[in-house]
């Protein structure tokens, strides 16, 4: 089997054609303002609002995007240590539109088009090497180089919010449809998704405008808490589907008046929002290549599910990428506290779902929603490659309460997930050396300022106890 990195490799990218442009405004003739966006390490989309006189030149041509572009901080300022702004002048990159991406926001008021960009492997550079779409098409690359084809598919939780804060500046549950504001729980609640129908309508409408297999919502573990499920489909598709996703859930609920939040861990005493991610392998035909009768799966499902544990210390600030995010890993929470598999089983980091053979699939559990859904599959999907190149073995699946068993556990604090990714060996091979010096620049000057402000936390703490 072929080494599991090659730094002289480039994905082979796919870009959309002059011809959808040309369709688009055709079919539309009332749009009249176009969204380019490219989503930075983040997870943000950022980028330019066109006239649709501009659109064809986008097609034929690319945009050019500043460097700067994807070296920013969650709260949108530059990062000098990235090497991405006066070092090379905050130069130029071409970045063109990725195939089917453009399509209509039906909850903009202005009849709005949008269309997603990345940056071009050669033309892009240097912003390029910083692009979390491109580095997850590289890792993609190198597994079906080895005649592996990755499936996945995102499970993301979400609050509905009122847009107004309460009457302290805290964010509160949304009013339902009857006027109250939700107090309990009630998991799997069918009259709680009943009083959201208005929401959910809208936003099943919107998934279908856009192409996006949104299928089950359930009421979640918390008052005002939502799960959609996406569908499995080839791993830089499903991607692509679960970050557009959550651009037009946040763009219905802001039309209905509410707030769409994903934050890991908005409130103390509520249970976090997670991202699960669905992964599994297909050989070149498209037959599951983790398909057993056996729920434990074949020797080449163990041998993923062992590279994921090994490799869940150095890619935790990929699964958890801020501050916020460890708020969310508490005892009995369902969120993982150590490193452990198990097969039907919740308490566990990773976990191999029931169900029938043809459908067997690893469900990995770490990642909030707040994590960038790019960079969570490149990490997920190197540390299959790894296990299964390497072919370790992850040991006996973990039995009854995960919480109560001894095991590796994972970094319950931003600074630990930082030094592990910045001195992992695995971590250098999988993405390479142009992108960690971007995204760990990003993320300790985030660090830096999130830990340089003083808060209300510290007023109640220490101003008259010290």
């Amino acid at each position: 089997m072929a080494g599991y990195r090659d730094d002289s490799s480039e994905p082979v990218m796919q870009f959309a054609e002059e011809r959808e442009a040309h369709e688009f405004l055709q079919r539309h003739p009332e749009v009249e303002l176009i969204e380019l966006f490219i989503v930075d390490a983040n997870g943000v989309p950022r980028g330019k609002l066109l006239h649709r006189e501009e659109l064809l030149a986008v097609y034929r041509s690319g945009r050019p995007l500043p460097s700067a572009i994807l070296n920013l901080t969650l709260r949108g300022d530059d990062v000098e240590e990235s090497g991405l702004v006066w070092d090379v002048g905050d130069v130029d990159c071409r970045a063109y539109p990725l195939p089917g991406s453009l399509v209509r926001m039906p909850w903009r008021r202005m009849p709005t088009g949008t269309a997603q960009v990345q940056m071009h492997p050669r033309e892009g550079l240097p912003a390029g090497v910083a692009d979390p779409r491109l580095l997850l098409a590289g890792v993609i690359e190198r597994l079906t180089a080895a005649e592996l084809h990755p499936v996945m598919a995102c499970e993301l939780e979400f609050y509905l919010l009122d847009a107004r804060v309460d009457a302290h500046g805290a964010p509160q549950p949304a009013l339902d449809a009857d006027g109250g504001r939700p107090q309990q729980t009630q998991v799997y609640g069918l009259r709680e998704l009943q009083q959201i129908e208005p929401f959910l309508s809208d936003l099943y409408s919107a998934c279908r405008e856009q192409g996006i297999p949104a299928r089950t919502a359930i009421s979640e573990y918390a008052p005002g808490q939502v799960e959609i499920t996406l569908e499995h489909g080839p791993a830089l598709a499903a991607m692509d589907q679960a970050v557009r996703y959550k651009r037009l859930v946040k763009g219905v609920a802001q039309s209905h008046g509410m707030r769409a939040c994903f934050m890991a861990k908005p409130f103390a005493q509520l249970a976090g929002s997670g991202m699960h991610m669905h992964v599994s392998l297909a050989d070149r035909a498209g037959h599951n290549l983790f398909a057993a009768e056996d729920k434990a799966g074949t020797p080449l499902l163990r041998q993923a599910v062992a590279g994921m544990l090994e490799c869940l210390l150095p890619a935790q600030l990929l699964f958890c990428p801020n501050a916020n995010s460890f708020r969310r890993f508490q005892a009995k929470s369902y969120a993982p506290l150590t490193a452990t598999w198990g097969i039907d089983n919740r308490t566990v980091s990773v976990r191999v779902p029931g169900g029938p053979a043809l459908s067997r699939h690893v469900e990995h559990r770490v990642c909030g929603a707040d994590a960038n859904p790019y960079l969570a599959a490149a990490a997920i999907l190197a540390a299959c490659h790894f296990g299964i190149h390497e072919q370790r073995d992850p040991g006996p699946p973990t039995e009854g309460n995960g919480y109560a068993q001894p095991r590796t556990p994972l970094p319950t604090d931003w600074l630990s997930a930082l030094n592990a990714l910045e001195h992992s060996p695995w971590a250098l091979r999988a993405f390479g050396a142009g992108f960690l010096k971007v995204y760990l620049a990003v993320k300790r000057a985030e660090y830096r300022q999130f830990m340089g402000e003083v808060s209300e936390q510290d007023w109640r703490w220490y101003l008259d106890q010290t």
